[in-house]
């Protein structure tokens, strides 16, 4: 299933809400720098209740979060990274999937192969200045 929006990204929310009411266990992003990404994130992790600030972790790789429900959250950032073996080799393989959690994947591109199933790949575009396009697919 694909889906196409044009928003600012002060409606992201509504998108962000389509995609928890889905709640697959992956969610990447993917697109430019300054696209929305992590403000799309920022919108998901609300409604799931995240309450403390949400930063791309693009140094530390990776942050993890834990919702009142006891819903693990792995948000990743892999701008920096090379490959999927580099992946592998920090262990972060042992995310995916995990019972109770969601991983949401900002520059996923080096790890496509090891997102099999489950996942809700999101691309970001700019649509003017002002406005984002932005594709969703649940596969």
């Amino acid at each position: 299933m694909q889906k196409d929006w044009i928003v600012t990204q002060e409606n992201m929310h509504m998108i962000a809400q389509e995609i928890v009411d889905q709640l697959p266990k992956i969610i990447t992003l993917s697109g430019p720098l300054g696209a929305g990404k992590t403000t799309l994130v920022q919108n998901i992790l609300t409604i799931l209740g995240v309450t403390e600030p949400v930063q791309s972790p693009t140094y530390a790789y990776v942050t993890t979060y834990i919702t009142a429900m006891g819903l693990k959250i792995f948000h990743f950032d892999l701008y920096r990274l090379r490959n999927v073996q580099d992946f592998m080799d920090a262990g972060f393989e042992e995310y995916l999937y995990q019972a109770n959690s969601l991983c949401l994947i900002e520059w996923p591109d080096s790890i496509e192969s090891l997102l099999t199933h489950d996942v809700c790949k999101i691309t970001l575009q700019y649509e003017g200045t002002e406005k984002r396009h932005i594709e969703v697919t649940f596969i």
